[in-house]
């Protein structure tokens, strides 16, 4: 599989999370040669906050954490990928419960504070005898440096591992935040989106944790699409060992206080990063579009909008082609639902106005916009002239390799 056009040349460097160890290895789930298993575990007082996708057909794994989310405690977590376990009736919640009886007694703790995800194909029963024997040999190896190992172990179709890390100060210490994810096929928001686990030291109630992880995803994980479907296994989870209380950070029980909005914007930068390259790993891309919508009535509207574009495979095929074919965002927009006043839609490609007042700019040159989309990176801006509401949303191009990726999945 060609690798993505964006792939870094060198991966980020996470720092230790004091409270969080990690392992991964090659179960044989689906790939040969591959880590296809990880798992961390965490320090005794870490809460934990999630959101998973609202698909009506969700995973047996999703289900499990939505189940035990609500008592906000975490002492390990399990991903793995070659299979989803979705679709896959009582056996597939037989090997949820089979596997995090095996990761609690590798990690000493109650299968409850045990959380999971899986992802891959949907549909084929998880065996977890392929794997739960090789949890206790993990906890036997976890370490505070495997964040490579662990993002490459959760990956499908991805083409490269997804990390990112940031750091904050509260109460005069520093305060580390990690994220890992991964994306690229089967993504389109409603809720979250794929999966990506949030890490960080700092001390927080189960309540916060659970606050700072729901306003995340809000413009990072729900405002990014590739293809426009939604996963079955969706999962966004954010992990608060506590650990930095030692350092003398007391501990964040409201989200008024002001170290709350420090934490939280350093958690959306994460979010947000991690986004960003779930789609510039898109199955089969080539360009890495963002599509801004003002004008609009409110910001729901705007997000709408800006979805009907981004999802349009006529819109997506125009971006691969590099052809500036604005009649089909005039198309996206009018199908979206939303008020827009036709006399006064406006569009740009970059900083080129090629649509003004309900028509061809008058000033429009065809080679000059042809030259732009010819950028790996495009900026689609279009104003629906009926309010003062904007939004952002991410996406990608679609391209023949796309089609290829998603015909050969399972062969």
């Amino acid at each position: 599989m060609p690798g993505s056009p964006f792939a870094p040349a060198e991966f980020a460097e996470l720092p230790p999370v004091e409270g969080v160890r990690l392992a991964a290895c090659e179960a044989g789930i689906r790939y040969e040669g591959r880590k296809d298993l990880m798992l961390a575990i965490f320090a005794a007082e870490t809460v934990v906050g999630g959101v998973f996708t609202r698909s009506r057909t969700a995973s047996a794994p999703v289900e499990w954490c939505r189940e035990h989310l609500a008592q906000g405690r975490a002492r390990a977590l399990v991903v793995n990928s070659g299979n989803a376990n979705a679709f896959t009736g009582m056996k597939g919640m037989n090997a949820v419960r089979a596997t995090a009886k095996a990761a609690a007694a590798a990690a000493g703790c109650d299968a409850k504070e045990v959380f999971l995800a899986s992802t891959g194909v949907i549909g084929e029963a998880l065996e977890p005898v392929k794997f739960t024997g090789k949890l206790d040999e993990l906890a036997q190896t976890v370490s505070e440096i495997a964040w490579v190992d662990a993002a490459r172990a959760i990956m499908t179709t991805d083409t490269y591992p997804k990390l990112v890390t940031r750091k904050v100060q509260i109460d005069g210490q520093d305060i580390t935040v990690n994220g890992i994810a991964k994306g690229s096929g089967m993504i389109a928001p409603d809720m979250a989106t794929m999966l990506a686990f949030i890490f960080t030291d700092a001390p927080l109630t189960p309540g916060v944790a659970q606050a700072l992880c729901e306003a995340g995803v809000a413009d990072t994980f729900n405002a990014i699409t590739v293809d426009g479907d939604t996963s079955t296994s969706d999962t966004v989870l954010l992990f608060a060992t506590g650990a930095a209380s030692a350092r003398g950070v007391s501990e964040i029980s409201d989200t008024s206080d002001a170290r709350g909005a420090i934490l939280g914007q350093a958690v959306e930068q994460v979010m947000r990063d991690l986004a960003h390259q779930v789609v510039r790993d898109g199955e089969g891309l080539s360009k890495f579009v963002a599509i801004t919508v003002e004008g609009a009535e409110n910001e729901k509207a705007a997000r709408q909008i800006g979805f009907s574009i981004a999802n349009s495979p006529l819109v997506k095929t125009a971006f691969a082609g590099e052809d500036p074919n604005w009649g089909r965002i005039v198309m996206a927009v009018g199908k979206a639902g939303e008020k827009a006043d036709r006399d006064k839609l406006a569009i740009w490609f970059g900083d080129i106005r090629v649509a003004y007042r309900g028509e061809v700019d008058p000033d429009y040159v065809e080679d000059r916009a042809s030259a732009y989309m010819k950028g790996a990176e495009i900026d689609v801006r279009v104003d629906v002239g009926v309010g003062d509401a904007s939004s952002t949303v991410w996406t990608c191009d679609m391209t023949s390799e796309y089609i290829s990726i998603n015909a050969d999945y399972r062969s």
